[in-house]
């Protein structure tokens, strides 16, 4: 068999190191004889110290055997490492050529190392994958996003090119409107894609809430009030520590899916700061969210198929860019069914 790479190294390694141990059991029983001789003559029958030839025929034939057993040995293991190496070599190959599906074998695990380098591998290769789709499924997702106010977007300024339309105020609020939806769109792609990779900044400060809370609600008020919903304020008063422009950001987006999706009602908004934690919840009557698809809803694109059904569905960016907020602060968002509506928290911790 030919050897070559490192099955030819451990091979050679192997071998000289037999042939090294041959080599230095034989020299250091020779010293050992001849001082013993030179100097202790008297423990010896046989005077004479050097080797006959059965004894050298018996030398070459253990070392040469030694040897032999060296090699076979050395290419064994040779083998049991090669195995996943080369299936990772082999994967590697397979992956730059874009077949993400490829996986390495770790062979023997009795090579700790060796089964670690394809576990990882494998690791990095589901990794890789789960990326990929990812960024498919955002890349259709956010072309599918854009498209709908690009369009209403270059239909309008068509029509009012060709006289279709008449150039009034009407018409330019419309306009307006498409081109706030679409700056909104961006920013919460910018926050969620700065979230994902680390980057989200936020400057905390030590900031009254409830005002905070209060201002965003009076600038939302006419809207929610457009969808038969009511804004019912339970403020706690003390000092939090937090990003009021990013906070302030995530109740708009709450009370903007409370205005899409809740049923006429009170829209109940909470703040309260205890036991080293502070919270901001907003509460809606109904219908309310299935236990089931509650752990979904901070998911980028996630819609329920009841707001699909209902042509009430948004961007599906907005609870998304609230749990980017929350984990940014430190804390998280959660989502719950109560009663017959919906729950919706940010917690985050507070320094004492």
């Amino acid at each position: 068999m030919r050897l070559a790479g490192l099955s030819r190294q451990i091979a050679l390694s192997m071998a000289t190191m037999a042939f090294c141990v041959t080599v230095l059991v034989v020299v250091t029983g020779f010293s050992f004889y001849y001082v013993a001789m030179t100097y202790w003559p008297v423990h010896f029958e046989t005077p004479g110290w050097k080797m006959t030839m059965p004894e050298w025929v018996w030398l070459l034939s253990s070392t040469m055997a030694g040897l032999a057993l060296s090699v076979v040995m050395g290419l064994r293991l040779a083998r049991r490492i090669l195995v996943p190496l080369n299936s990772v070599a082999e994967s590697i190959r397979r992956v730059a050529q874009g077949d993400l599906d490829a996986r390495a074998t770790a062979g023997d695990r009795s090579l700790r190392e060796a089964a670690a380098l394809a576990d990882d591998f494998n690791a990095l290769a589901d990794q890789l994958q789960r990326m990929t789709k990812e960024q498919t499924f955002w890349n259709a997702a956010i072309a599918h996003e854009l498209r709908t106010p690009v369009t209403v977007l270059r239909g309008r300024l068509q029509g009012l090119a060709e006289g279709v339309f008449t150039p009034d105020e009407s018409q330019f609020r419309r306009l307006l409107v498409q081109v706030e939806g679409l700056a909104q769109l961006i920013e919460d792609l910018r926050v969620i894609s700065l979230a994902e990779s680390g980057h989200l900044d936020i400057e905390l400060r030590d900031t009254d809430l409830g005002a905070e809370v209060r201002a965003v609600v009076e600038v939302f008020e006419d809207a929610l009030l457009a969808a038969g919903q009511q804004a019912v304020l339970d403020l706690d008063g003390q000092m939090a520590r937090c990003d009021p422009v990013r906070i302030r950001q995530a109740l708009l987006a709450l009370l903007d899916n409370a205005r899409r999706y809740a049923a006429p009602g009170a829209i109940r908004i909470q703040t309260r700061l205890s036991d080293g934690q502070c919270l901001l919840r907003v509460e809606d009557e109904g219908p309310g969210i299935a236990e089931e698809l509650a752990p979904h809803v901070f998911e980028a694109f996630w819609r329920a198929d009841g707001a699909r059904q209902r042509g009430k569905g948004g961007s599906g960016l907005g609870l998304a860019v609230v749990a980017a907020i929350a984990l940014a602060h430190g804390g998280e968002a959660r989502c719950s069914r109560v009663g017959g509506g919906s729950r919706f928290e940010l917690v985050w911790p507070q320094p004492e």
